[in-house]
Parts: C-alpha cells; structure tokens; sequence
C-alpha cells in the first residue's frame, strides 16, 4: 500500500490516479468540482477539500437528497480524485477528501471528518439563515434529507460521525435525527451482522436494511461498476436515498 523511508517520505504505491472534476459529464450530465474546506498551513498543515458532485437539474431551483461521502482506504491511501470515485458518486454529493496517515495519524481523520460535516451543515437555513460559502449546496441541498456513506475505513468514519452528529451533543445548530441505517456487509467482518441485529433490536424507532452480495470481496463495487452485482448493489443504494423516511415520533 505504501513505503515510508528513514528520512520519513512517505510513497503511496496505490490509488495514485487524479481525474479532472468536470463540469458536464458527457455520459451522466453530472456536474463535479473541487473546493477547500479549510486549509491552515501553520496549524499542523490542515487542508481538508472535497470534491462536490451536481446531478443535471431539470429546473434552476431543483433540490436533492444529499450525501456525505467518506472514502476508504486504510486512514492511508485514496482520495475523492481517484477514478474509482469519481465514477461511482453521481449524486449530488460532498466528497470529502481527509488527511491520511502516516503523516497525519488518527485521530485527524475523523476530526477533518467532522469539520467538513459541519462545515456542510453551515450551508442550512435552519443553521444560521444566510446559507453558505458554496452556491450549489445553497441552492441544490434537500437538508431535510442528508445522508452519511462510507467504504471500510469511510464506513467506520461514518458510523462514528453519525452518533456523534445524532448525539444532541453536538455543535451544529441543527435539529438532527438519524432515521435509517443501510449496512452492507463485508465478507472481512461478521460483526456487520451483529451491528445489524443489534440495531434492530435496540427499540430505536429508525429504518434499518442490510444487504450482502455472495461471492464478492470486499468494496468490489468500487473495482467493478459494471458487474451485474455492482449494479444491484448501488440500485439498492439509491432506493434507501430517495425513499421517504418518516421522522421519529
């Protein structure tokens, strides 16, 4: 995955591609471009950034379901840039792109994590009434329907994001209730399933699935678009996003 040397260079031996954002992808319509989230060179070299995802609207003031996406990777390689997420995240999305380890160890992911959370949330008219630096999310975020995702180490990020945003402790501003869970199983962890039963057993009142593909490794939805399963995979995805959750009583 990487060689780290005596003088401490660290080289990234995998997920070194970079794809251009695009501003209308000629196959899908979708819309991407890259902005910073925060960067403060003399704080420990923090630079968070995020590549945002704008599916073709069909009126100037359509809104969407919005998600969060953390990527995998080890807490050590990987970025939103690289293909396989550029082609995998067409919704309209916030890609978060997280400082890695070695050279930032936990727990700096999940801080950059959780700045970029709230620095989505700041885009909410229920947060401050003014909206946001970022246009789109001003214009083109449904925050009555937000949603957190992740892959293997993104997935862990998320889980912990997500109890701390639902906690009533934290510092958004905003009237947050989690509503459903949609787990996907990994074939590297039977605790998924227990994660799974525990949920729904616990007498939280939110939606939960869970879905498992036989015969596949893990993440291969993200190596393999176009297999038949990779493709039964995100239509499932897509039905949890766009369905109607009732709030919590």
């Amino acid at each position: 995955m990487l060689r780290v040397y005596k003088d401490g260079h660290v080289e990234r031996l995998m997920d070194t591609d970079f794809v251009p954002a695009v501003s209308d992808d000629p196959i899908t319509g979708v819309s991407s471009k890259d902005i910073t989230i925060v960067q403060e060179p003399n704080n420990n070299n923090l630079d968070i950034s995020a590549r945002l995802y704008l599916p073709k609207l069909t009126t100037i003031t359509q809104k969407f379901p919005l998600l969060v996406y953390f990527h995998g990777g080890g807490y050590c390689i990987s970025s939103p840039f690289t293909s396989k997420y550029h082609n995998y995240v067409n919704v309209f999305a916030v890609s978060v792109n997280y400082r890695k380890a070695p050279e930032h160890p936990i727990p700096e992911a999940y801080e950059d994590s959780w700045a970029a959370l709230k620095w989505v949330a700041s885009h909410s008219s229920n947060n401050s009434g003014d909206g946001g630096p970022e246009s789109w999310l001003n214009h083109h975020a449904d925050f009555e329907r937000v949603f957190l995702a992740g892959d293997s180490a993104g997935a862990n990020i998320t889980h912990n994001i997500a109890m701390v945003a639902g906690s009533g402790d934290s510092e958004f501003g905003l009237n947050v209730e989690i509503l459903g869970i949609y787990c996907i199983v990994s074939p590297l962890k039977d605790g998924d399933w227990v994660y799974y039963s525990a949920l729904s057993k616990c007498g939280w009142m939110g939606v939960v699935e869970i879905f498992e593909t036989d015969g596949e490794n893990h993440g291969f939805h993200l190596y393999d678009l176009q297999s038949q399963k990779a493709k039964d995979l995100i239509r499932r995805l897509s039905a949890f996003f766009n369905r109607d959750i009732p709030r919590l009583p």
